[in-house]
């Protein structure tokens, strides 16, 4: 059964006669008629029965209706919401972001959004990075922030701004007295940290060795704030991004690390990918947070 023949099937079942079912879908009789035979042809049994000039449903049209009124209804849903997206109503858009990201920068900026776009879904997976290219190349995310640029084939990457490393630690800690933390401040300190690895754990090295010493990490960590129960709990000194509104731990104080470290927060598409139509929309609000 077509969409067509359900339809007529339907306007028929409900109006009484050809002429008035007709009538309600704006097309003559006879193509009406057509379209009966048809589909009665098709199933291989008759559904109306002629009775002085009316057609009366038989049983098995009877049974056939509510099923197809059902469905004929979600068609007419499914039209509905179609026009819909075509109007940008409504629709999705997939963002892949680290976990400080998602916790410090995307609340604003996702209320701004939404307060243009009420009806767009929003699908936010929070992962590493490793696993937010991965998703980025495959076509699993629309959208990539990230606080370091992703490089790989086809992605584009955007710098938004730049984070500086700062330390934290508890607010009854001597550290917390001062204006900035050195590297020669965390002499014999237990450090929680990113490994050497990483784009930034390289560049604190650097510091550290600019400054005779060797940074020897304590607890490596893979995003910021899970520094801030290991903090809490005394096990060590984090060196971490201060994109992570830090005051907002209780308990905990940051400051300044010198010699000046980045973080580079970036923005990532995939150019292989169609760009999501509310993409543009979703970084306008983002560059105005940042």
């Amino acid at each position: 059964m077509k969409a067509r023949q359900l339809e007529v099937f339907r306007a028929i079942m409900r109006d009484g006669t050809i002429t008035a079912a007709a009538n309600s879908l704006g097309v003559s009789q006879p193509a009406l008629s057509k379209v009966l035979m048809h589909l009665e042809q098709q199933l291989g049994y008759a559904l109306f029965d002629r009775i002085a000039g009316r057609l009366v449903p038989t049983m098995e049209a009877n049974l056939l209706f509510a099923d197809a009124d059902r469905v004929f209804k979600h068609i007419e849903a499914l039209k509905t919401l179609a026009g819909t997206i075509g109007a940008q109503k409504i629709g999705l858009l997939r963002i892949g972001a680290s976990l400080p990201v998602t916790y410090s920068l995307l609340p604003p900026v996702l209320g701004a959004f939404r307060k243009r776009h009420p009806e767009v879904k929003i699908h936010l997976h929070t992962l590493p990075k490793r696993e937010i290219i991965e998703a980025l190349i495959v076509g699993d995310i629309d959208v990539a922030i990230t606080l370091s640029p992703i490089s790989a084939p086809t992605v584009r990457s955007q710098l938004l701004t730049t984070v500086a490393i700062v330390a934290v630690m508890r607010k009854d800690d001597p550290l917390a007295d001062l204006e900035a933390v050195r590297p020669e401040d965390l002499d014999e300190r237990p450090l929680i940290s990113y490994g050497s690895h990483a784009q930034v754990g390289a560049a604190l090295d650097d510091a550290f060795a600019a400054a005779g010493r060797k940074r020897d990490i304590a607890i490596q960590i893979a995003s910021s704030v899970g520094a801030a129960p290991l903090v809490r709990e005394g096990l060590g000194i984090a060196l971490v991004d201060g994109l992570v509104a830090w005051h907002g731990f209780e308990g905990l104080a940051a400051r300044p690390f010198c010699p000046h470290v980045d973080m580079q927060v970036a923005v990532s598409i995939n150019d292989a990918r169609p760009e999501s139509r509310f993409l543009q929309p979703f970084l306008a609000p983002l560059r105005t947070v940042i």
